[in-house]
């Protein structure tokens, strides 16, 4: 019965998540910052928005199904963690961000596309984009003999949810013809693999906050 009431919360879960985020994305945003001409008060207002649509559920039904899910909503904040085991991860951000930078523009200097707005944006992403995916979404599926299928089916969702603001951006097409949705595809996977092994949603918000930080900074 458990299981059964799993599954239909998550078939309901997802499709009003995905379906009232395309919505902001598409529409709602795009209102507010034509009629908020402060960029930073736009910014702050759509991240409250962000934060009611995916963190605010996304904790109510951690807590709701916290007897089933792999990782407890306390366990994920209260584990101790073994920083240096993920310093690697770090490294290999930085000099896959770095190195890309210099081979592209031959030096290394912070974009000329960096905004405050966008800095405060990112204060909240970590947070809410792995409360989501990682300590919601993946939490509910995955067991401790079956992982790599959730991660996987996880990753697909984390780009299926990056899909209304690449239409919005008018980079859709362009982000596949790249191959560029692989680098989504591939983050998801970290993210996932580090939360599962920590057990602690903040090492995975850590090194999402440190990319997204990465890339603000020398890719704009």
């Amino acid at each position: 019965m458990m299981k059964q009431n799993k599954a239909k919360v998550l078939i309901v879960y997802l499709i009003a998540f995905f379906g009232l985020w395309a919505l902001a994305e598409l529409v709602v945003f795009g209102k507010i910052n034509a009629v908020v001409e402060n960029k930073l008060l736009s910014s702050v207002i759509t991240e409250l928005i962000k934060i009611l649509v995916w963190t605010v559920p996304a904790a109510i039904l951690i807590n709701r199904f916290k007897d089933v899910i792999y990782i407890s909503l306390k366990e994920m904040f209260s584990t101790k963690v073994n920083w240096l085991k993920y310093l690697p991860v770090f490294i290999i951000f930085v000099l896959y961000i770095l190195g890309g930078v210099i081979l592209q523009n031959g030096n290394l200097q912070i974009s000329s596309n960096f905004r405050i707005d966008e800095a405060i944006s990112l204060l909240f992403v970590g947070i809410t984009e792995e409360l989501v995916f990682r300590g919601w979404l993946l939490n509910m599926t995955v067991k401790e003999n079956k992982k790599w299928v959730p991660i996987a089916i996880n990753a697909g969702l984390f780009l299926v949810i990056h899909f209304p603001i690449w239409i919005y951006q008018g980079v859709f097409i362009s982000n596949f013809t790249s191959l560029s949705f692989l680098c989504v595809v591939a983050l998801s996977i970290v993210f996932s693999w580090t939360f599962i092994k920590s057990k602690n949603i903040l090492v995975p918000i850590a090194l999402h906050t440190f990319w997204n930080l990465l890339v603000l900074l020398f890719i704009g």
